[in-house]
């Protein structure tokens, strides 16, 4: 597995550090997002770009720690982060999770740009110092758990777990044991691990070739099409460009999938259901196909798909 040295370096913006304080401070009135003590800290931290290096790489040297970049404005996050605090909870010290809000800590944001990250939630795993991608986007609980589970026994196999609480379920003892990973899929998460988005893209592609009814394949090539798409787009430029030209259908479909990549996804939804309201021919089907495309980045149960399939539907009888 791909690992990378993280460090910060350089200033520290001081209006960033005062809000992300203030944001703590508001979290832990509330009673929100912090879990119980364990020895040697909490299981749920907040960090800012001033902690990073002693909450986060300092505390690799002992425990691993999953990082979750999110922002109040991301919908998705708001599915994901509760969903990595129940479990770093109930793992009660054999992992940290520590919480960035990009929005507040702005150079800790910049560091996800520079990794190639355009979207969040966003989630790495920082063992010994080296940070390592492993999650984008939101997923249900039961993948999110396996997902990590799975972490881990990669991370026991190659020895670079750290000395600290998590050793018997690195050694085995008192964990499930989980079943052998998927090579195909291992091929999937390699290539993303390097930033190889076309070769991700072609492994996906295989397993669908055999399993065209694959959930987790038809997500992870959505996924993965979505930021072959976006990663030569300027965002603020392309929004802007759809403003300009709110009957420019091609307009609409970047700026949606720039908004996907945001975590706006009612916004993208509800661009492209006015771009088929008002457009014809092969305008119209352009702007339906591709809101049928960014379905199949979402959990099929989400309800947001079943509200703009049926307004898709009004649409266009």
């Amino acid at each position: 597995m791909p690992s990378r040295d993280f460090s910060l370096h350089g200033a520290i913006d001081l209006g960033a550090r005062q809000a992300a304080a203030k944001k703590q401070q508001e979290r832990r009135a509330q009673g929100g997002g912090g879990a119980a003590p364990a020895p040697g800290g909490q299981y749920v931290l907040d960090v800012t770009d001033e902690t990073f290096n002693t909450e986060v790489v300092e505390r690799s040297q002992s425990v691993p720690v999953l990082v979750d970049f999110w922002a109040e404005w991301c919908g998705p996050c708001k599915q994901l982060g509760p969903i990595l605090e129940k479990l770093a909870t109930e793992a009660a010290g054999k992992w940290v999770l520590a919480k960035v809000d990009i929005d507040a800590n702005p150079q800790l944001g910049a560091y996800m740009q520079q990794m190639g990250v355009r979207g969040i939630p966003f989630v790495a795993v920082v063992v010994g110092g080296q940070l390592m991608p492993f999650l984008n986007g939101a997923a249900p609980e039961a993948q999110v758990r396996q997902a990590i589970d799975q972490l881990f026994d990669a991370l026991a196999k190659e020895g670079i777990l750290p000395e600290g609480p998590q050793d018997e379920v690195a050694a085995g003892e008192g964990a499930p044991e989980q079943p052998g990973a998927d090579p195909v899929y291992g091929a999937a998460e390699d290539a993303l691990q390097r930033g190889d988005l076309d070769g991700a893209k072609a492994a996906f592609q295989r397993i669908l070739d055999g399993n065209p009814r694959d959930g987790q394949a038809k997500q992870g090539l959505a996924l993965v099409e979505l930021s072959l798409r976006v990663r030569s787009l300027d965002a603020a430029r392309t929004i802007q460009e759809a403003i300009e030209k709110p009957g420019d259908v091609q307009a609409q479909i970047s700026a949606s999938d720039v908004e996907m990549v945001s975590g706006r996804i009612d916004e993208a939804f509800g661009r492209l259901l006015t771009a088929v309201r008002g457009s014809a021919g092969d305008d119209r089907d352009a702007a339906r196909k591709h809101l049928l495309s960014l379905f199949e980045l979402l959990p099929p149960d989400d309800p947001r798909i079943a509200k703009a399939r049926r307004s898709l539907q009004a649409a266009l009888f």
